[in-house]
């Protein structure tokens, strides 16, 4: 772990944690003076548990919910959501109710896809996006054009953590926010205040992880 990296949790569930690595990092579209790993929360077991807990409190009692569309590696957090989502409870909207997760595809040419095999479980279906981190809205906004592509009724989207408020006719839940992030900044790729002040990239970063600059 890099010796600047620092760790920001949920204050009441500290179990659940980003890690926070300061520099001058790039997206496919955006530059970013913070490099936020939430790979623990999507891979170690436990954590990811207390994620969907957390996560399922936005839709116990409200929102019915046939399909669970999971991007950027966040199959565990899904899987454990939908389990939350159809326990017994009092009020609970999906209490025994059958939820499938599943993910797109990318196609030859780059587009993402359903299979054939998963479109009896988006067209015409209650459908919860559920995707890692929200950064300038444009992972998000194609997942959503699959969705809408392929019929799918969207009734809610969650995220680990979004960086500002974003537009899509609904709120965008989410366990952490840029406030959260102490100094936290995003830049359009052309007009990024660390290029502009010569600070060379440390990295691109990607829902992956990320890629030094040797």
């Amino acid at each position: 772990m890099d010796t600047r990296t620092f760790s920001v949790s949920m204050a009441k569930n500290p179990i659940i944690a980003i890690n926070v690595t300061p520099g001058h990092f790039t997206t496919n579209n955006a530059h970013t003076n913070c490099y936020l790993d939430v790979s623990e929360l999507k891979s170690d077991t436990a954590i990811a548990r207390d994620v969907a807990r957390e996560m399922a409190l936005s839709y116990l009692t409200s929102t019915l919910i046939d399909t669970i569309v999971c991007m950027e590696k966040m199959e565990v957090i899904g899987a454990y959501l939908a389990h939350e989502l159809v326990q017994d409870g009092p009020s609970v909207m999906n209490t025994e109710r059958v939820i499938h997760v599943t993910s797109p595809i990318n196609n030859a040419y780059g587009k993402l896809i359903f299979p054939d095999s998963a479109l009896k479980w988006i067209k015409g279906k209650n459908v919860l996006l559920l995707i890692a981190t929200v950064s300038s809205g444009r992972a998000l906004n194609i997942a959503l054009e699959c969705i809408n592509y392929y019929g799918g009724k969207l009734v809610g989207v969650s995220a680990l953590y979004r960086a500002s408020e974003i537009k899509i006719g609904q709120a965008v839940n989410c366990l952490f926010t840029a406030e959260d992030i102490p100094g936290y900044k995003l830049f359009e790729t052309n007009d990024c205040e660390l290029c502009k002040g010569g600070q060379k990239l440390d990295a691109i970063i990607s829902s992956e992880g990320y890629t030094r600059f040797e």
